[in-house]
């Protein structure tokens, strides 16, 4: 399973840094450590309890060690999951980069005409591009009435075993539903998980069908976690982060299926 392989890999890191600084806003969480490394992570709004105080604890999360904040991986609460992955990214930005080619995934990608490509999550700038490439492109979304066409994102365990490509945005991470997407993605010749929120941490997904990590580099903490404090998203902070790719094993080689676990939605 995806969060204990990540807990297990930055855990010792994670006891020795601090959080100065978290943000958690209405597009995206940040969090910012003392060796100046910043992650952030999608905010899972349609998850939000009602209330005006959705986290639990009196003391505050500025302050804490990165390891009491990479706990709330396994909390129940998805915006407390949030915070981990936000954490993760964080930790991750303070350690040595892993070799990446920078760009927007296609560009690595090699989609094929024969293709059929299941996107979860809907990447709206990704579509046309995608359609102009391959057979066919199923989308499968939470969010209902964004693009006409697109499936439940539940459909996607029963129709990822028939595609040749997964697109799989890293939200899934905050929503439970990562592992059983990776068992059902086993059969494609490429899954890149997508987005912002993407662990780049190639050693966590080594043994998995991942064979493509996609989310950003934060070439500028302070203005990043401005935007996201303002409400902010991905169009507003893309100017201050690096998009980057990170290779896992070669096309077409076998790889594991991850464990199952958690629950179907995407």
């Amino acid at each position: 399973m995806i969060v204990p392989r990540i807990c297990e890999v930055l855990q010792a890191e994670a006891t020795r840094a601090r959080a100065v600084d978290v943000r958690i806003g209405l597009g995206y969480v940040a969090v910012l450590t003392d060796a100046g490394g910043a992650g952030v992570a999608y905010t899972p709004r349609e998850d939000l309890e009602h209330g005006c105080s959705p986290l639990d604890g009196a003391d505050p999360l500025a302050g804490q060690r990165l390891s009491a904040l990479l706990a709330h991986l396994e909390s129940s609460r998805p915006i407390e999951r949030a915070v981990g992955v936000a954490a993760t990214n964080a930790l991750v930005a303070s350690r040595p980069p892993a070799a990446v080619t920078g760009g927007d995934v296609l560009r690595a990608l090699a989609l094929r005409t024969e293709d059929r490509v299941g996107m979860v999550g809907c990447f709206e700038p990704l579509i046309a591009p995608v359609q102009a490439q391959v057979a066919s492109l199923t989308i499968f979304e939470r969010a209902r009435g964004r693009t006409v066409g697109v499936q439940p994102a539940e459909r996607a365990l029963d129709l990822l075993p028939t595609c040749t490509v997964a697109l799989i945005t890293s939200t899934a991470l905050i929503t439970e539903s990562l592992d059983p997407l990776l068992d059902a993605a086993a059969g494609c010749r490429e899954v890149a998980l997508l987005g912002p929120s993407t662990p780049l941490l190639p050693e966590v997904f080594a043994d998995t069908p991942v064979t493509w990590l996609s989310g950003i580099r934060i070439e500028n903490p302070a203005k990043v976690l401005q935007i996201v404090s303002e409400g902010g998203g991905t169009r507003r902070f893309s100017r201050y982060v690096q998009k980057v790719n990170v290779r896992l094993h070669p096309t077409g080689a076998t790889a594991p299926a991850a464990a199952g676990g958690g629950g179907p939605s995407a």
